[in-house]
């Protein structure tokens, strides 16, 4: 009986001692903006806030969805968002707008609420897909809106952009790319209110 006992001992042991093995490594990226165009010497200071971006609720978590099929999503447990979706499309397109508009201090909105912008602009992301090794899909509804008056510009932005390779890496960079292009849009509404 003791032996069964100390046999039962040992094999407790050995299945907590394999259940203490290293479990996968969690990896978190962040998007980035896209390279300056040339910028002129206009010294014009205004301000332009982005927010609130909203996303879709699926896409809304820290891991890194994607779409297998038309009717079928995986999601990465350990491939994640460094920050919320949300935040990460807000920065990105902030940064890419302080590069596009000359004079422009760009921020996320409600980070500064005591600083007051001369354009809120305002972004619903309606698609954000991506199959691995493919490419990404970025649609947005967006609106520039004057805070001092003057008629509100609004847009639709649809990117799809191809990935370099089959990494989550190569698909967040495509990610980062279409933010761009969906900024582009944005920048030249920006530029068409101030005319």
């Amino acid at each position: 009986m003791i032996r069964n006992y100390a046999l039962i001992a040992a094999m407790l042991a050995a299945a907590t001692l394999m259940g203490c093995g290293s479990s996968p490594k969690s990896n978190f990226y962040t998007l980035t903006s896209g390279t300056a165009p040339e910028r002129s010497e206009t010294k014009t200071q205004y301000s332009v806030a982005i927010g609130p971006v909203t996303v879709p609720e699926i896409i809304g978590r820290p891991q890194i969805v994607t779409r297998s099929d038309s009717n079928e999503v995986q999601i990465s447990e350990f491939e994640r968002w460094a920050s919320p979706v949300n935040s990460e499309i807000s920065r990105a397109l902030a940064d890419d707008l302080m590069k596009e508009l000359d004079g422009a201090y760009v921020y996320v909105y409600p980070q500064n609420l005591v600083f007051y912008a001369d354009y809120q602009v305002l972004v619903e992301v309606q698609r954000f897909d991506a199959k691995l090794g493919d490419s990404v899909s970025v649609e947005a509804l967006w609106a520039v809106r004057p805070t001092q008056g003057g008629a509100v510009k609004s847009g639709r932005s649809i990117v799809r952009e191809a990935t370099k390779g089959n990494s989550y890496s190569a698909l967040v960079a495509a990610y980062s790319a279409a933010l761009t292009a969906v900024s582009h849009d944005i920048a030249e509404a920006i530029r068409s209110t101030r005319q």
